[in-house]
């Protein structure tokens, strides 16, 4: 909620006055954005650095998102290009993990998990040869939406570096409604290295009427990233169950769409977090 207003550089600086630990940079013009080559230059990353440095917050994890599964094959093999340089940057900054999404077209979904196996191939000695880890969420209006299904791809990388992200504001998406956040957690427990923490509404409550979308039957997806509390994810059962598998990754909050209060809202999870984890 910070890119607006401020440089990626100076969000470390506003990451350290909330008392958060590190930061996970999200697609921003400045950086890099859907779909589009990075834009960072040397003095860019150089100015990332000193920040990181003169902050003491490090740039724990990256969060780009390129559609490296796209049916057209000039576009996908434009994001793998993308994505190659993206890790070169990620290399420079110090960065060993990023998150991702598949990026297709749930349309076309046999087709797109082609296209991004070809991609994982292409790129798999990129990140061998970094040595960066790569933690995949399934998203809304992606070929892959669904816990299960997501889980079920990165099995078939078959690399103890790739790992899974449950991403909270995605629950019922993930869950085709079912909210069974226990279930998940438990079944990507060998998987699983982060959380994105935000809340949301079940989509598919009262006869998914929840939300009303027009015209009815539109080929979209509908959700939130709100703070914790202002929504239907059982935080308390996900957070029993992350304790009972040991989860010791990384939880990045990720509230969009309030930035009139922001800072109070990221100092809130952040609380609850700390709480909930007092060793994290």
């Amino acid at each position: 909620m910070y890119y607006r207003s401020m440089s990626t550089a100076d969000t470390l600086f506003k990451a350290k006055e909330l008392g958060f630990d590190g930061v996970e940079l999200s697609p921003n013009t400045e950086f890099h954005f859907w779909h589009r080559y990075p834009k960072a230059d040397d003095g860019f990353v150089a100015g990332l650095k000193k920040a990181s440095q003169e902050s003491g917050i490090p740039i724990r994890t990256l969060n780009p998102v390129f559609n490296w599964s796209s049916t057209d094959e000039t576009e996908r093999q434009a994001q793998v290009r993308n994505w190659r340089r993206l890790l070169e940057l990620a290399d420079q900054l110090g960065v060993r993990e990023i998150v991702s999404e598949f990026s297709g077209n749930p349309n076309t979904p046999r087709e797109c998990e082609a296209q991004w196996y070809r991609s994982m191939e292409e790129l798999i000695p990129a990140f061998e040869g970094y040595g960066i880890r790569l933690t995949m969420e399934a998203h809304p209006y992606d070929f892959i939406e669904t816990h299960d299904e997501a889980i079920s791809l990165i099995r078939g990388v078959n690399k103890p570096w790739m790992g899974y992200e449950f991403c909270g504001p995605h629950t019922f998406h993930l869950s085709e409604g079912a909210g069974d956040v226990d279930r998940m957690i438990t079944s990507s427990a060998p998987w699983l290295r982060e959380v994105h923490v935000a809340d949301a509404f079940n989509h598919l409550a009262n006869d998914g009427n929840r939300y009303i979308i027009n015209p009815p039957g539109v080929d979209a997806r509908v959700h939130q990233h709100n703070e914790v509390g202002l929504g239907e994810v059982p935080w308390e059962t996900l957070f029993d169950s992350l304790r009972k598998v040991g989860f010791d990754g990384v939880f990045s909050v990720c509230i969009f769409g309030w930035h009139e209060r922001a800072d109070d809202a990221n100092r809130r999870v952040l609380e609850r977090l700390r709480a909930e984890f007092p060793a994290n």
